[in-house]
C-alpha cells in the first residue's frame, strides 16, 4: 500500500470521526482526544513508510547481486591485450578460456540375417554387426533367418580445448551404448532394451603428446570405408582402441600401448586372454597427406606372454600395415588397407585369429601368421546420394600340428550399399552383404544380411 493511499485513508477516518452523530464540536476535551489520536496515527504511518523504504532498498540490493551472479561481466582487456575472464566462470574446474564442444549421432540399425550352417546365438555381438568369427561353420541346417533392430551404436562425445603453457590442450571423452543389456527382466528385449554406456575414447592431448584411451597408432581410421555396418570390412582391417602414450611430430607418431595376449591351447580352438605381459606394445607410423588423399605405413612390435601356476610361455609378435585413401576426381575415391605379420591376431578383425598357440607343455608360444586387407570404392551420384562397394579378406598361416584343424583358416566378405541424405546430417542407408568363414578342416559357413540404417548426426 502506497503512502498516498495511507494518507487518504487517514483523512477519511478523521472526517468520519468529526461528522459522526452525537459529537459535540464545541467540547474542547473531545477535540483534544481526537487530535491525540490523529497524532498517534500519523506517527504509525511514518514508521510504516520508513519500514517500506528500508525493505525496498534491501530488495534492490539483492536483485543487483543476483544479476551479477547470473550474468558475468564481459571480458576486460589485460595489459597484454589478451581477454581476461572476470566474474563467476561457467565451470570452476576449467582452465581460463576453455572452449567446450559436444557432438555425436543417433543411429537405428535394422537387419535381417541368414546363415547356412547354423544360427548365430541370440543377443551376441554377431547379431548386432558383421563379426566374421561368429559365422557358424560345419552345421547341417540353415537358419530360418533372424531380424534384429537396435540403437546401440548411437554415440556421444564431449571435448574441452584450451591453451596451457602456450600450447594447445584437449580433453576428450567418447561413448556409445554397446555395453551389453542388463541381466534383469527390464533390461532385455522383452521390455526396455536397456544397454550400458561403453567407453570408446578418453584421453588428454597437450602439444605433441597424447595420454589415455584412443585408437591404436597401428590403425588408420581415416581409411575405413563408408559402410552401413558398424565396421564393414571387419576381417580385413586393424581395429583396436586401448590405453596408450603417444608422441606425434609432423608425419611421424610413436606409441606405447596396453599389451594383451590371445592364445589357443595345444591342438585346441579354445582361447585364453592373458594379461601377463611385462612390456607394452610398441608402434610407429608415418603418414603423408595431400589433396590427392593420404597414405600411411605403420609398424608394430610386441611381446606375447602367458603364465600359469606351473609354466610360463613367451613369444614375439610383429607386423606392418599399409593403408590410404586416393581421391579420383570430385565423385570417387578408393580406400584400402593391407596388414601382415606374425603374432598380431588380436589387432585384426576383432581377434578373428589368435596371436599364437601354446606348445604341448605350455612353455612356448608359436606366433600365428596373418595377411589381411580390404579395398573399397566410393562413388557420389549427387550431393544427396552415394554408394560403396567393399571387398575384404583375411588369411591365417596356422601350424596345424600345433593348432589342429578346428581353427579359422580364412574369412572374406563383399558388400554394396546406397546411402541417401535427404536433409543435412541425416543418412538413410541400405546394404547387402555376404560373408564366409572357413576352418583348417575345410568346413565353412556363409552369412547373408540385409542391413538398413537411419542416422542423424549432431
Amino acid at each position: 500500500m502506497s503512502a498516498l493511499h495511507i494518507r487518504s485513508l487517514l483523512a477519511l477516518s478523521v472526517a468520519a470521526a468529526l461528522l459522526a452523530p452525537g459529537v459535540a464540536l464545541a467540547q474542547t476535551a473531545k477535540e483534544q482526544e481526537l487530535e491525540a489520536r490523529v497524532a498517534q496515527l500519523e506517527q504509525q504511518v511514518q514508521s510504516l513508510l520508513q519500514a517500506m523504504q528500508t525493505q525496498q532498498a534491501t530488495t534492490t540490493q539483492v536483485q543487483a547481486a543476483l544479476d551479477q551472479v547470473r550474468v558475468a561481466p564481459p571480458a576486460q582487456p589485460a595489459d597484454d591485450g589478451k581477454p581476461k575472464i572476470q566474474g563467476t566462470p561457467i565451470l570452476t574446474a576449467g582452465n581460463p578460456g576453455s572452449r567446450f564442444s559436444f557432438g555425436g549421432f543417433v543411429k537405428l540399425d535394422a537387419m535381417y540375417t541368414d546363415t547356412n550352417a547354423g544360427e548365430i546365438p541370440d543377443g551376441t555381438a554377431g547379431r548386432m554387426f558383421y563379426l566374421p568369427s561368429s559365422i557358424p561353420v560345419g552345421g547341417l541346417a540353415e537358419s530360418n533367418g533372424d531380424t534384429d533392430w537396435h540403437a546401440q551404436w548411437s554415440r556421444f562425445w564431449l571435448a574441452a580445448d584450451s591453451d596451457v603453457a602456450g600450447k594447445k590442450a584437449r580433453a576428450y571423452v567418447e561413448m556409445d551404448f554397446f555395453g551389453g543389456g542388463n541381466t534383469a527382466f527390464l533390461g532385455n528385449e522383452v521390455s526396455t532394451n536397456t544397454y550400458g554406456v561403453t567407453l570408446r575414447q578418453a584421453y588428454v592431448q597437450w602439444d605433441k603428446w597424447l595420454a589415455g584411451q584412443a585408437w591404436s597408432n597401428f590403425q588408420d581410421v581415416a581409411a575405413l570405408p563408408d559402410a552401413v555396418d558398424f565396421v564393414g570390412p571387419t576381417e580385413g582391417t586393424t581395429f583396436v582402441r586401448q590405453a596408450q602414450l603417444r608422441y606425434t611430430s609432423g608425419p611421424w607418431s610413436f606409441s606405447l600401448e596396453n599389451p594383451e595376449t590371445v592364445v589357443t591351447g595345444w591342438r585346441s580352438a579354445a582361447r585364453t586372454i592373458s594379461d601377463d605381459n611385462a612390456f607394452p606394445d610398441l608402434t610407429a607410423r608415418w603418414t603423408s597427406k595431400g589433396d590427392w588423399g593420404h597414405v600411411g605405413v605403420a609398424g608394430l612390435v610386441r611381446q606375447l606372454r602367458h603364465e600359469t601356476a606351473t609354466s610360463q610361455a613367451e613369444g614375439t609378435g610383429y607386423g606392418v600395415s599399409l593403408s590410404g585413401k586416393f581421391n579420383m576426381g570430385a565423385s570417387d575415391d578408393i580406400r584400402w588397407m593391407l596388414t601382415g605379420g606374425r603374432g598380431i591376431g588380436r589387432y585384426v578383425g576383432f581377434a578373428l585369429g589368435a596371436d599364437g598357440v601354446l606348445d604341448a607343455a605350455s612353455s612356448d608360444i608359436d606366433p600365428t601368421g596373418v595377411l589381411a586387407g580390404f579395398v573399397a570404392w566410393r562413388h557420389v551420384f549427387d550431393p544427396k546420394l552415394r554408394g560403396n562397394l567393399i571387398l575384404s579378406r583375411a588369411q591365417f598361416d596356422n601350424d596345424t600340428a600345433w593348432t589342429g584343424l578346428g581353427i579359422t583358416e580364412s574369412a572374406q566378405s563383399i558388400r554394396a550399399n546406397l546411402i541417401y541424405s535427404p536433409l543435412p546430417k541425416l543418412d538413410l542407408g541400405a546394404e547387402l552383404s555376404w560373408g564366409n568363414r572357413e576352418l583348417e578342416s575345410g568346413a565353412d559357413g556363409d552369412l547373408r544380411r540385409i542391413h538398413t540404417t537411419v542416422k542423424y548426426s549432431f
